[in-house]
């Protein structure tokens, strides 16, 4: 076993532009995003899609929250199947567009409709596109995620939470040895440290707004109680016991694009259902409450715009909203 978790290379690392940049063109309704609602990385995409409200134009397929060697499946749809792409298991989508693929089947990934054809998971770059490539899709009202005068601060400091925070997690999950586990823990909580003191007296990351750097380091703090604290051993401290980012995270929660894309029930289901290596038995906890999330958190007297100039998105499709908390 590796002493280090190392997260596999992607594998269709295309770029969807309305540039000419790619063979890919912008075009309402060509394409699916798939997501899961336990993946992080794949709740960045939903976020971005949802403040955004590109909805009308880029549906949204939601895989469930278990698979196993064979990938993603679409066990919560009726049949299992997806109903636009007709498919049970993600995987299919990655061999229509590389016949044989050999690497990961992750989410998010965009699929092409009429071909089935995966067309790109680089999430990031997705994320980035979405914001500056999709803009003649986006709602009026949508916000700036990448304002250009923060562009190269967003950036450097989302290079920081990636590795430390968002990486760090799985990095002590998935630590071959104490050692590895040690040195992910301790990168984790200076990062967490030095982000809570970066918050103390500023609502959001970078700017007086919510930029993408938010949605970078808030889906992993989403999850920290419910499945990094316990099933990753990442246990210092739960985030409810660090006052600025529990605050911070709270305060993102209740912000409408948000909280709105989480369900918790789904996530433990995943974490703790389908790493069988950490957790053997499968067991789900019933815990932690998650009646917090709602409570007041007072950040609204450090100032800050969320949406800029902009307006909060309305509500979620029907189709697309999450259980209410307990």
């Amino acid at each position: 076993m590796a002493q280090e978790f190392v997260r596999a290379p992607l594998g269709v690392q295309e770029r969807i532009t309305a540039d000419g940049s790619s063979p890919w063109p912008v075009e309402a309704g060509r394409y699916r995003l798939v997501v899961a609602r336990a993946c992080p990385w794949a709740n960045r995409t939903v976020i971005v899609r949802r403040l955004l409200g590109l909805e009308p134009v880029l549906s949204m397929g939601i895989a469930g929250p278990l698979h196993d060697e064979r990938s993603w499946r679409f066990h919560n749809d009726p049949g299992d199947r997806d109903p636009v792409l007709g498919i049970e298991w993600l995987r299919d989508a990655y061999e229509k567009a590389i016949p044989g693929y050999d690497k990961g089947v992750t989410v998010p990934a965009v699929v092409e409709v009429a071909s089935g054809k995966v067309v790109t998971n680089a999430y990031k770059e997705l994320e980035f596109d979405l914001a500056t490539q999709w803009t003649a899709h986006h709602r009026e009202g949508a916000p700036d995620l990448f304002p250009e005068a923060h562009r190269d601060e967003i950036e450097a400091l989302s290079e920081q939470v990636f590795h430390d925070v968002n990486n760090g997690v799985y990095k002590c999950g998935f630590a071959g040895s104490q050692a590895a586990y040690d040195r992910a823990h301790e990168a984790l909580f200076a990062r967490l440290d030095a982000l809570s003191e970066r918050l103390a007296d500023r609502r959001y990351l970078v700017g007086d707004t919510i930029t993408e750097a938010d949605v970078r380091l808030w889906v992993t703090l989403v999850r920290f109680d419910a499945a990094y604290h316990g099933h990753f051993k990442a246990n210092r401290q739960k985030l409810t016991e660090m006052p600025v980012l529990w605050a911070y995270a709270r305060d993102l929660f209740q912000t409408p694009g948000f909280g709105d894309t989480i369900d918790f029930a789904q996530i433990k289901q995943h974490y703790y259902g389908v790493h069988r290596t950490i957790n053997p038995t499968g067991i789900v906890p019933r815990g932690p409450l998650t009646s917090g999330w709602l409570t007041p958190h007072g950040r609204e007297a450090l100032g800050g715009r969320p949406f800029g100039d902009g307006t909060p998105p309305g509500p979620p499709l029907e189709s697309e909203c999450v259980p209410p908390l307990t």
